[in-house]
This record gives structure tokens, C-alpha cells and sequence, in this order.
């Protein structure tokens, strides 16, 4: 054991992973959740996890290191994952977004991802219901699994315990005061030698009060769809991208699982516009009905990658928030970041990409 207390504020994937990399390393560590575990961004996920992030390597580099953590998950933690491997899809239909495609495959190569380009006739051969669209061609990249998030926020709670963390649910943390190394909770003042902000979408304001600015947003909601049943029959698919509308899909179960970017203020003029970029990009489910599949909070930063970092003590404070809706995709290489940053190892990763820089804010 070390002998100092670390605190960690999130109880989604990101706060347990780091709770269950600390503890596992010996260090006395206590979460801090104001819900209930996964209440967050961790409950609006697709359940998917992938390595290809077009355009930011850097959070594909996280992705990749992430991905063999998935797969061992039966050697540690110790617990079975579901891992379904379906493949990612990105269909291209102007000439710019190939471009952009081959002039950022060198670094995705470099961060480990298996991505290649692909043509539409070999793309329609992946995803059958892709309708008469003017198809370029598509990324594709192997490295995409159906698993299942809850599943994990479960395991890492489980493993984090059993490696002796404290996990405190329904304990909000009100302000922070790093010179004291002290938090408020409804529950009183927690004292701590090491202070860590995985709060999601919550963070901004607790990383303020540590005399840390970063460029977070305000909380964004993020709002996935489903869809009826599908006709018997309909193909599996690869979990896919229309490139020039964002719109993502796959299948969960009978249904489609569906989301485009933020509803905003008017949802329901965001669902008629999912519904129209539904039928155009497959036209065989023209007119099917669209629910809500689940909501929730997400954290975001400018360039779409998360803020790892450490201002040492004492007390120390390091955060990991702005994941962007990777942080599922990104938790594992994130906890096993923030514990070599607070126990000063070398995290074989450049952190660096990750601080706070005049280049990251927009």
C-alpha cells in the first residue's frame, strides 16, 4: 500500500477503470458517485467498442491499447466480456472525405489500427441495406465489437472492490479545495492526498475549482434511437457511418440501434430529420417507426479527445474527462494512464497528446 488516500470523482467506466487500476496497484482509493454507477455518459453508449477514430489518432492510439484490455478481460479482471465482432463501416460519398481518409491513414496506421479503404461495391457487400447512394467508396476496419457497457461498469465495480476501492454512490461532490485536499459531500468533508475528476459531464466545474482550465462544454445530451422490429431476414451489418450526415447504425437484436450527433433544443425536428436520413441512406426501412433508446449526459473538449493530466502536489489533482462519447472505446488505456501519472511510471504512452495546449482549444 501507499499510505495516501486518492479520491476519485465519476463512477462511469472512466472514474471505475481508474478506481480498479489504482486499487489493483495497492493504492487506498474511494469513488465518489452522485448517482448510481454508469448513470451518465456510461448509460448512452451504442455498446460498442472500436480502434478507428477518422481524423484523431490519438484517441484511436487510447482505442487500440484499449481493445487488447477488452480481450483480456478473462485474465484480468477476471471476468467474461461479451466481444462480437462485427466490424466498422464509413461510407464516403464526396471526393474530400477519401481525401481526408488517405491523408490520415498513415497515422492511424501508426496508432495500430487495422483500417483500410474499401470500394462501394465491396462496402454494399458488407451492409446490403446501404440504398442507391452516390458511394465513393468506404473505410472499413475489422476492429469493431458489439460487447455490452453495463457489463463492464459491472466488472470494473466488482474488480475495483475486490481489490479493496471504496465505491460511495448517491455522493455528489459539491466544490474542492486542492490546497486542503479536501471535498464537499452532503455527507460531510472527505480529506484526500490525491484528488481524481472523472465526472463526465459534470467535471467542468469541479476542475475549476482546482484552478484547472480546460476547454470543456457545457453537458451535452445524447439521445439514441431504436427502431420496431426488422423483417425476418435482414442481414447483420457492421456497425456503420454515413459520413456526410453522421448518422450511425446497428443492429441490436430485431431492431436497429441509431444515432446522429445531439438532438438540441428541438427533438422532435431532430428525429424527423433522423427518419429522412434513415430512408435516404436505406431505403428498405423507409417509414419505420423511431423510439427513444436511452439518454444521457455526455462530456465533450474541442478536438473531440480527452483531457488527461496531473498537476502534482501535495495534494495532487489529475483528471480524465472531454472522453467526447469515446470514453467506452478509451476507458481501459485511461485508467491504466492515470495510474502510472499519480504513481510517476512510465505510462509508455505520450501524454503530452492528452495535456492541455493552445492547440486544443478550438
Amino acid at each position: 500500500m501507499t499510505g495516501k488516500r486518492v479520491v476519485v470523482i465519476g463512477g462511469g467506466v472512466i472514474g471505475l477503470s481508474i478506481a480498479f487500476h489504482l486499487a489493483e496497484a495497492g493504492v487506498d482509493t474511494t469513488l465518489l458517485e452522485r448517482g448510481v454507477l454508469g448513470s451518465g455518459a456510461s448509460r448512452a453508449t451504442a455498446d460498442v467498442v472500436r480502434s478507428y477514430f477518422a481524423g484523431n489518432p490519438v484517441s484511436s492510439a487510447l482505442a487500440v491499447r484499449s481493445l487488447d484490455a477488452y480481450h483480456a478481460f478473462p485474465h484480468r479482471p477476471g471476468i467474461d466480456l461479451p466481444l462480437r465482432q462485427v466490424g466498422y463501416l464509413v461510407l464516403f460519398t464526396e471526393p474530400e472525405q477519401v481525401s481526408a481518409f488517405e491523408a490520415d491513414l498513415p497515422d492511424q496506421r501508426a496508432a495500430g489500427v487495422d483500417v483500410g479503404l474499401i470500394s462501394a461495391e465491396e462496402a454494399r457487400e458488407r451492409n446490403p441495406l446501404i440504398g442507391d447512394l452516390p458511394l465513393l467508396g468506404a473505410a472499413y476496419s475489422p476492429q469493431a465489437y458489439i460487447s455490452d457497457t453495463t457489463a463492464i461498469v459491472s466488472a470494473y465495480a466488482r474488480a475495483a472492490e475486490q481489490a479493496g476501492a471504496r465505491l460511495r454512490t448517491g455522493c455528489p461532490v459539491a466544490s474542492i479545495d486542492t490546497r486542503a485536499g479536501r471535498l464537499t459531500t452532503p455527507d460531510g468533508e472527505i480529506s484526500a492526498d490525491a484528488i481524481i475528476c472523472a465526472a463526465g459531464a459534470w467535471s467542468g466545474s469541479l476542475v475549476r475549482c482546482a484552478g484547472v482550465d480546460l476547454p470543456l462544454t457545457e453537458p451535452i445530451e445524447q439521445e439514441l434511437l431504436t427502431t420496431d422490429p426488422l423483417p425476418r431476414g435482414t442481414p447483420d451489418i457492421p456497425v456503420t457511418l454515413h459520413a456526410a450526415s453522421g448518422l450511425l447504425v446497428r443492429l441490436r437484436g430485431d431492431r436497429l440501434l441509431i444515432g446522429m450527433g445531439y438532438p438540441g433544443p428541438d427533438r422532435e425536428a431532430w428525429r424527423r430529420e433522423v427518419a429522412v436520413r434513415l430512408a435516404a441512406t436505406y431505403p428498405s426501412l423507409a417509414g419505420v417507426a423511431l423510439h427513444t433508446a436511452v439518454t444521457g449526459l455526455r462530456d465533450a473538449s474541442p478536438d473531440k479527445t480527452a483531457f488527461i493530466g496531473h498537476h502534482p502536489g501535495p495534494p495532487a489533482f489529475l483528471y480524465a474527462t472531454g472522453f467526447s462519447g469515446h470514453g467506452l472505446c478509451n476507458a481501459p488505456a485511461a485508467g491504466e494512464l492515470v495510474r502510472d501519472l499519480y504513481l510517476d511510471q512510465d505510462p509508455g504512452f505520450d501524454v503530452t497528446a492528452l495535456a492541455m495546449s493552445p492547440q486544443r482549444t478550438g
